[in-house]
């Protein structure tokens, strides 16, 4: 398998053209390889940081300020964008877009097959009811 990126001082490093990037581009931070998929075209950009056991991967895009952290996954043609935060066990995927200053953590699943026009406030969602009422909002959209 040849390798999508390497790791430069804290950034990673384009190896080859993909969806989201072109070989010889710097990308965002990541703390360990382990952080961004070898495989399909995630990536990270512009300012953002991916740290802890997160993973990007996929054809996943983090980029702008946003931050993904902990245990947290962001998979499928999901992105995450503007100051956005993923973290603890949650879970970005599909076509799910997380953005602005939205922020998803804890033991959540978002996955979306619809593109949703509207901006979310930062939302912490730590507990299942919480989740819970989170679906609830986000299904009267579909």
């Amino acid at each position: 398998m040849n390798k999508k990126f390497k790791i430069v001082d804290g950034h990673c490093v384009a190896l080859r053209d993909g969806m989201w990037f072109k070989k010889g581009e710097v990308g965002g931070r990541i703390d360990k390889e382990a952080n961004l998929s070898q495989d399909g075209d995630a990536w990270v950009s512009g300012d953002a940081l991916v740290f802890g056991n997160a993973l990007v991967s996929g054809d996943a895009w983090v980029f702008g300020d946003a931050w993904v952290f902990g245990d947290a996954r962001v998979f499928g043609d999901a992105r995450v964008s503007g100051d956005a935060w993923v973290s603890g066990d949650a879970r970005v995927s599909g076509d799910a877009r997380v953005y602005g200053n939205a922020m998803v953590s804890g033991r959540f699943d978002i996955e979306a097959k619809v593109k949703f026009d509207f901006q979310l406030p930062r939302i912490s969602i730590n507990t299942q009811e919480k989740a819970e009422k989170l679906r609830k909002f986000l299904t009267e959209f579909k």
